[in-house]
């Protein structure tokens, strides 16, 4: 990962496949002040919120997530199966900073994620990842990619550049799905990688995320191990998790009330309406969120435990992962 390139949400199609996850890799690290700790609103729990079952492999939480079992990091806490894998989207940059707050001057209700990596197989937690996360602001804007769309979220218009193929995209108004587009600005707001610490849990301190055309509200993220940490970042290893996490669609409105998010003029799609998310829960990556119902604008956390096979290699580039492969692969906004 490299910190000179800018991210946008258009990529261009890797070739080949995965290339750029196989590539060497490094993270440019910011200073020391961007990586303090972050708290909002007091303890962070990161255990999935399904209770503890003796008949696990029949039982399933409201969502359809199906536990597996407790770990022995914490009594309590679930091993899910694998977190599900989803497209990459088009704006995914490998140069993200290395730090926790991906912020910068961006508005918006405080959020932080409280992530914990572990191995699906074992449960037993993943040290040293690289996690990157990424996501739009307020108004569904993606840094990077400011260009590839108009306030509050519209998708461009004009002619498209370049030859298209691959089947048109099923949402209205467009979006090029998985297909990489390469960015367009040098900007970095909302964006960043880091590092889990020996119980497999990183931190980022962001802001909830808006909306824009055809997609609920949602947050990007990748998985890398067997990299080597230097003084430069993170080089080399593997991308063995690619998804998004969600939010509940309580949450969404109340902060569809406060500023920025109501100057919105884009339609929002729900977390029911959208063709990304599986509808399977914490294992599909929805957030468990705590916040003060009556004042979401005082912060938010997301907390989830993502279940992973270091062993294997899921950049997102593959459609065809779409609501657990059971699709056919097609481009869509992401």
């Amino acid at each position: 990962m490299t910190g000179n390139q800018t991210g946008n949400e258009n990529e261009q199609a890797p070739t080949p496949k995965h290339k750029r996850d196989l590539a060497r890799r490094k993270v440019v690290v910011a200073g020391a002040g961007a990586v303090a700790a972050v708290a909002v609103g007091g303890a962070v729990v990161a255990t999935a919120s399904a209770g503890t079952n003796n008949n696990a492999n029949k039982s399933t939480n409201k969502k359809g997530a199906t536990p597996l079992g407790s770990t022995s990091e914490s009594a309590g806490e679930e091993c899910y199966k694998l977190t599900s894998e989803t497209t990459e989207g088009p704006y995914y940059i490998d140069a993200d900073k290395l730090r926790r707050d991906i912020t910068e001057d961006k508005e918006g209700i405080p959020l932080v994620l409280r992530l914990k990596v572990i191995d699906s197989e074992t449960c037993k937690p993943i040290r040293n990842a690289a996690v990157d996360v990424w996501q739009c602001d307020a108004l569904g804007l993606y840094s990077g990619y400011e260009s590839a769309s108009m306030g509050g979220g519209a998708f461009p218009t004009g002619d498209p550049s370049g030859t298209p193929s691959g089947t048109p995209s099923e949402f209205p108004g467009g979006g090029s799905g998985g297909i990489h587009q390469e960015p367009t600005s040098d900007t970095r707001y909302l964006r960043g990688t880091s590092k889990t610490d020996r119980k497999g849990f990183v931190t980022f301190q962001t802001i909830f995320p808006g909306w824009y055309q055809g997609r609920c509200v949602h947050v990007h993220v990748k998985v890398h191990v067997n990299g080597k940490w230097t003084e430069a970042g993170y080089e080399g290893g593997t991308t063995c998790h690619t998804g998004q996490f969600y939010f509940e669609e309580e949450a969404v409105l109340a902060s569809a009330e406060l500023d920025p998010y109501s100057t919105s003029t884009t339609q929002r799609t729900t977390l029911d309406e959208d063709t990304i998310y599986d509808g399977a829960g914490t294992q599909g990556g929805l957030l468990k969120l705590k916040y003060k119902k009556a004042d979401i604008a005082k912060g938010v956390i997301g907390s989830i435990t993502v279940g992973v096979d270091p062993d294997a290699e899921n950049t997102g580039l593959d459609l065809s992962l779409l609501t657990g492969g059971s699709q056919t692969a097609t481009p869509s906004a992401s």
